[in-house]
């Protein structure tokens, strides 16, 4: 949905929060009521119309417009609020408070109200011409042999063996799984090559088939998780059970690492080892020289946040400790741990781990309230043309890291946000001016202390932060 389609009005309210009338046309509102009465009439059957197929108008009719319209505007708030936001350009902490203000009718528009808590404003003190601390770039004793090392690793052959399997071989095995005597979907393979101690089989697996030997026959037991709501459907399948899976070793293969000399740095497109060891080391110490810079910009940031106020109310860091919080939980629910497997690993209660999660919350706050103080102060701006130069380079990115792609956020706020910062601290690093380590240390300015710059401390919160609507 077009984000400019939901007409907003803006009421800014004490603490860090603003009240957002906001207007959904009648066009988006009618298509809402037609995916709530598809959703609806999924399992309604009509005479004349297959399962699934049958259309809005008779969906209504039978159902009701009453609960169809109902389920519309359930369905769409959890759409239209965020869309709201962001054509508002509002930089928003926390969830909302929503308020329908007026009940859809036909071809009339609905109106909603979004009470949210926003970044807070700051009052800046120096920010231009501050003196900190910057490292050399450096390589790390041993770094250009471990990526010597890691090549071999990469180009090296596998060889059969006739002793015992270790970590670090490679196995070709059959495999046939069996929970309670019954085959299952995915438990059955043929000339399946696993590296020992990759981790790329299900715990425990790998761990079985060491010293085995070739031609061997094993069984193996695999407990698997109980977890909830899996991603595929096969993993609720066996989920909590008990699968014995006999295995054959095909064969046993152990890494031949080449020699250490010229071949190999031809095979890396150098003439010699030490024209490839040259080169591993210009490429190690532009890896730090980047590494640097960011700590620098980063350094010179929390100098700038330390010099400058910014009011912080208490209701505003819960909500930001509650979004990480349950951005913590959907990225343990991706990796298959419940909330409360994570909780019993970690020894810990929901309410510690709020509490645990306040101080960086502040501290991020601080961070982005400086940041959009000092672009306004500067006059720096984000257009459409640098969203989607960003949005290309994030991609180039993540390409050549052979990572996978992820899709471009929806919310222009946030990517502009990003660019922001980024800007931001260009501008910082360029006006700041960088001393030595020891310098600082014996100054007391600021200098790069492993990334973690002291946390603020906060009181304990009368309760714990709730959002007023966790399912929007």
């Amino acid at each position: 949905m077009d984000r400019d389609a939901i007409s907003t009005t803006v009421t800014e309210l004490p603490d860090s929060r603003v009240r957002v009338l906001a207007e959904v046309p009648p066009e988006e509102l009618r298509r809402s009521i037609e995916r709530a009465a598809r959703a609806l009439g999924r399992n309604l059957r009509v005479a004349g119309f297959r399962k699934g197929k049958v259309p809005p108008p008779v969906i209504i009719q039978r159902l009701g417009r009453e609960t169809v319209v109902e389920r519309a505007v359930q369905d769409g708030l959890k759409r239209w609020w965020r869309v709201a936001l962001d054509g508002a350009g509002i930089a928003s902490v926390g969830q909302p408070t929503l308020d329908v203000v007026t009940q859809p009718t036909d071809d009339a528009p609905l109106t909603f109200s979004i009470e949210i808590g926003v970044r807070p404003a700051a009052e800046l003190g120096p920010y231009k011409g501050l003196e900190v601390g910057r490292r050399d770039p450096e390589i790390e004793p041993g770094a250009v042999d471990a990526e010597l090392e890691a090549l071999r690793v990469r180009v090296a052959r596998p060889q059969s063996v006739s002793r015992p399997a270790r970590s670090g071989d490679l196995l070709v095995i059959d495999f046939n799984g069996l929970i309670d005597g019954e085959p299952f979907d995915g438990g059955r393979g043929r000339d399946q090559m696993v590296e020992l101690g990759s981790g790329m089989l299900i715990a425990g697996f790998e761990e079985q088939l060491e010293g085995s030997s070739t031609g061997e026959l094993r069984n193996v037991i695999i407990e698997f998780p109980n977890v909830e709501a899996p991603k595929d459907h096969r993993a609720e399948e066996v989920a909590g059970s008990v699968a014995t899976f006999e295995v054959r070793v095909k064969d046993v293969l152990a890494k031949r690492l080449p020699d250490l000399d010229d071949a190999l740095a031809q095979e890396a497109g150098c003439d010699t080892l030490e024209e490839l060891r040259e080169e591993i080391a210009a490429g190690l110490l532009a890896q730090d020289e980047e590494r640097v810079a960011a700590e620098f910009g980063e350094t010179v940031l929390d100098a700038v946040v330390a010099g400058a106020t910014v009011d912080l109310p208490e209701a505003l860091v819960g909500a930001r400790a509650q979004e990480n919080w349950e951005a913590t939980l959907r990225t343990l629910d991706f990796e298959g741990v419940s909330k409360d497997v994570y909780l019993q690993i970690a020894g810990t209660t929901e309410d510690e781990a709020l509490t645990e999660l306040r101080p960086q919350a502040a501290l991020d706050l601080r961070r982005e309230a400086v940041v959009a103080a000092i672009a306004a102060a500067e006059g720096i701006t984000v257009s459409d043309d640098d969203l989607r130069a960003h949005d290309a380079r994030v991609q180039a990115e993540a390409e050549a890291a052979g990572e996978e792609v992820a899709p471009v956020p929806q919310s222009r706020v946030t990517r502009s946000e990003q660019v922001l910062r980024e800007r931001v601290l260009e501008l910082l690093a360029r006006e700041a001016t960088g001393i030595s380590i020891e310098d600082a240390k014996a100054t007391g300015k600021p200098w790069p202390q492993e990334h973690a710059p002291e946390l603020p401390e906060l009181p304990e919160p009368d309760e714990p932060p709730q959002s007023d609507m966790a399912s929007a």
